[in-house]
C-alpha cells in the first residue's frame, strides 16, 4: 500500500513549476496585453472622431506639437475670436464637422522652450493690457506678448506674463487674464490643422531642407504650400537674414509661415 501511494506521487525539483500555474500566468500575460492593445485603440479612435468632430482640426498634447496655424478652444467647440478693434471675445458654437472661422485663426510662434507667441489674423501679437483684457494690438513680440503654455495631467492652460491665465468672463464674454490660478474656466484645447510632425532620428531632415540656402529652402516651401490662380510663383522680398536666424533657433517653419502669411497665399494662412 505504502508502494502504491510513493508510485503514484510526482517526482518534484527544486525550481520546478506547476504547469497549471504556469497557465494561468499566461493566460493573465495575455489578457494584461489584450486589455492593454485595447485600450490604446480606443483611445487612437477617440482622437480621430475627435479630430473628423471639430473638421480636421486636432489638439496638442504636448509643446513640441504646437506649429503654425492654431485655434483656442474653451469648452466644446467655441473658440477665441478676434474683433476688429484688437479685442478679442468668444466666437459661437460650431456644429459638428466645422472647424474655427478665419477670425478664429491665429499663427503660434515658439519663443523657447515652454513660451509661444500668437498672432491674430489681422497681424498683431496677443498680450494683456493693464486691466487684465487680452488685446492685440502690437507688431512686435516684447515680454507682454509671451505665452507660457501649461501642461497638468492632460489639460492645458495659457499662462500670461502677468502671471494670470488667460479665461472666459463670464459676464461679458470678453477674453481676459485675472485669474492666478488654473481651474475649470482656465483650461483650453490648442488645435492645430497643420500636419502632425512623424518622430525622426537626429540624422533625418525634411525633403524640403536636404540641400540649397535658406532662399532655396524658401522657394521649396512655396512650391509646397502655395496656391495661386495665376500660378506664379511670388517670394517675400524681405531680407532673408530673419530667416538664417529663425533656422539656427529652430524656428525655421514659423519664420517661413509668417513670410508666406504676407504674399496672402498659403493654403494654411487665413
Amino acid at each position: 500500500m505504502e508502494y502504491q501511494i510513493a508510485k503514484g506521487t510526482k517526482l518534484k525539483l527544486k525550481g520546478s513549476k506547476n504547469k497549471a500555474l504556469l497557465e494561468v500566468k499566461k493566460k493573465k500575460r495575455k489578457s494584461t496585453t489584450t486589455t492593454s492593445d485595447s485600450a490604446e485603440k480606443k483611445a487612437a479612435q477617440a482622437v480621430l472622431e475627435d479630430t473628423v468632430k471639430h473638421g480636421g482640426w486636432w489638439f496638442v498634447t504636448k509643446f513640441d506639437e504646437i506649429s503654425g496655424t492654431v485655434a483656442i478652444e474653451f469648452g466644446n467647440s467655441t473658440y477665441v475670436k478676434c474683433l476688429d478693434d484688437g479685442t478679442f471675445t468668444l466666437g459661437a458654437p460650431h456644429n459638428d464637422g466645422d472647424g474655427p472661422a478665419p477670425e478664429e485663426i491665429f499663427t503660434a510662434i515658439r519663443i523657447n522652450d515652454d513660451k509661444i507667441a500668437l498672432k491674430s489674423g489681422y497681424g498683431k501679437y496677443l498680450g494683456v493690457d493693464k486691466g487684465g483684457g487680452v488685446v492685440g494690438r502690437s507688431d512686435a513680440v516684447g515680454a507682454v506678448e509671451q505665452w507660457e503654455v501649461v501642461f497638468e495631467e492632460g489639460k492645458m492652460a495659457l499662462l500670461s506674463n502677468s502671471g494670470h491665465f488667460m479665461t472666459i468672463d463670464p459676464v461679458e464674454e470678453s477674453v481676459v487674464c485675472k485669474s492666478r490660478k488654473a481651474g475649470p474656466s482656465e483650461i483650453i484645447k490648442l488645435r492645430c490643422i497643420v500636419e502632425r510632425k512623424v518622430e525622426r532620428t537626429g540624422a533625418e531632415v525634411p525633403g524640403e531642407e536636404e540641400c540649397g540656402s535658406v532662399k532655396d529652402i524658401e522657394l521649396n516651401y512655396v512650391k509646397k504650400f502655395q496656391k495661386f490662380q495665376d500660378k506664379k510663383m511670388r517670394l517675400c522680398e524681405e531680407d532673408l537674414e530673419s530667416v538664417k536666424k529663425a533656422k539656427e533657433e529652430g524656428t525655421l517653419h514659423e519664420s517661413l509661415l509668417d513670410r508666406r502669411s504676407k504674399m496672402k497665399a498659403d493654403r494654411y494662412c487665413k
